[in-house]
């Protein structure tokens, strides 16, 4: 049945800033306009309120609008102050201005429900006042969400750093996760992100739902354990895979010069290197890993972003500019591997390039975007998390799903380029690789029928448009 926009049921949806948070729920969004006849709000926060934010925001097909709360001030807070505390802060001063824009949503639609991402459900209590569905967005993975569920457990049971811990992190149908590899927000228990961190996990048994970026094959030992119904926890929905179906700069993408570049090369036998947009080495780690590239004498796509420590000194470096993020190569490195390599400065068409036939292996950040999209397209994966929840991540890419190999660090924290050719060459040509190739196109194969009519999320996403619809009296 369709409805006129007017009379369709309406959604409010809060993404914290980042376009890694926003694009999964444009996806979702999108769904449920096309297939749920929803229209849907997008709130975005002021931080995220730039010109990339809005151009993406102004391709969204109709029924979906979107509208920026006000800044809020920032002064009192420390300036090494983590980016998930300053979230925090930005999201519990903007309240009232939330319960404002919902109040006047309420007015002007048929608002049903509230849809926070999992940074911003301080929300909550403004949707209770208000006699609407409150639900949270969880973009990231199944096993981040059992972390967040069991965190009040594990704060009060583990009495030492989690790095620190002799024996690792057992979370109820994940596989063990070392202490150091646990999500980065909760290493530093002094940390004022750390306290925020175990504040989100208390509002999250709030939720009256939570969606979920994920799908059951992928993860199936959370998967079982969270669909199941559990006194004092809210309903768990995997509807993932959501993710873009191309690049966001779709006019930029299909003129890169990259992807042309790959047109000449052989099937499968491309590894792509990235580390996301918000991802850096240190030159002394850049340089090992283009040696590394270089010595496994294997085909590659490197993206190079300017390292993280641009003033270090090093023997084996060219002089560099801020302006030249290629300059911090290694000399002699691009002559020497024009013939197998390309290399591109900041940004490559990442969907376009892991959809490419010539892609045969993605190292990556292990970002759960960039997971999802290298599952989608069936590539294996060398995991180097940075951040966050990549190591966390990696772990589970590496142990459960078995679709990534991981390099060894030295005691000095560093990749070697010895270790990186080893790695590269396994996941290009070894048994380990062709294990990995196989189950990774199992996974793809399982996400296509997850998403398609009478798969597991396309159900699951159905049972929670209904309960939307529930109230407002009309059926899909």
């Amino acid at each position: 049945m369709d409805f006129a926009g007017a009379h369709r049921p309406h959604i409010a949806v809060l993404p914290t800033p980042g376009m890694g948070h926003l694009f999964p729920l444009a996806e979702l969004a999108k769904l449920l306009v096309s297939r749920h006849h929803f229209t849907v709000t997008f709130i975005t926060f002021a931080a995220a309120d730039n010109r990339a934010t809005k151009n993406f925001l102004s391709t969204l097909p109709a029924g979906i609008t979107s509208v920026s709360l006000p800044p809020v001030p920032l002064d009192d807070v420390p300036e090494d102050a983590t980016i998930e505390t300053r979230m925090s802060i930005v999201t519990v001063r903007s309240l009232p201005a939330l319960r404002s824009i919902l109040i006047d949503l309420r007015s002007s639609t048929n608002l049903v429900a509230f849809l926070a991402d999992f940074f911003a459900a301080d929300g909550f209590e403004i949707a209770r006042e208000l006699g609407i569905f409150y639900y949270m967005f969880v973009p990231t993975n199944l096993q981040f969400l059992t972390l967040m569920l069991e965190l009040p457990a594990l704060d009060a049971a583990v009495k030492c750093p989690f790095p620190e811990l002799e024996n690792p992190v057992r979370l109820p149908g994940c596989p063990p996760i070392p202490g150091p590899d646990i999500l980065t927000p909760l290493r530093d228990r002094s940390n004022d992100c750390y306290k925020w961190m175990l504040h989100h996990a208390r509002l999250y048994r709030q939720a009256q739902g939570i969606l979920v970026n994920s799908f059951s094959a992928i993860e199936p030992g959370a998967a079982k354990l969270l669909t199941a119904e559990e006194e004092g926890r809210p309903p768990v929905y995997p509807v993932g895979p959501l993710i873009q179906s191309r690049s966001a700069a779709t006019a930029v993408a299909s003129a890169a010069p990259c992807l042309k570049w790959l047109d000449e090369q052989p099937r499968g036998s491309v590894l792509f290197v990235s580390f996301g947009s918000g991802g850096t080495l240190t030159r002394m780690q850049l340089g090992e890993l283009a040696l590394g590239l270089e010595s496994s004498k294997h085909r590659f796509l490197l993206v190079v972003r300017s390292p993280s420590d641009k003033d270090s000194s090093s023997t084996y470096f060219t002089a560099h500019s801020k302006e030249d993020p290629l300059s911090y190569l290694p000399g002699g490195f691009l002559r020497r591997t024009k013939d197998v390599g390309f290399v591109v400065p900041s940004w490559a068409p990442q969907v376009e390039v892991l959809a490419h036939p010539a892609t045969g292996g993605f190292l990556s950040h292990c970002g759960w975007n960039s997971t999802l999209e290298s599952v989608k397209q069936g590539v294996p994966m060398i995991a180097w998390p940075l951040f966050a929840e990549q190591t966390m991540n990696a772990v589970m890419l590496v142990e459960e799903a078995k679709i990534a190999i991981r390099p060894k660090a030295g005691e000095d924290g560093v990749f070697d380029r010895e270790e990186i050719a080893r790695v590269v060459g396994e996941l290009m040509e070894g048994e380990q690789g062709k294990a990995m190739r196989n189950r990774v196109k199992g996974l793809k194969e399982a996400a296509e029928a997850a998403l398609s009519e009478g798969g597991s999320s396309y159900t699951k996403l159905n049972e929670v448009a209904a309960e939307w619809r529930k109230d407002f009296g009309v059926s899909a």
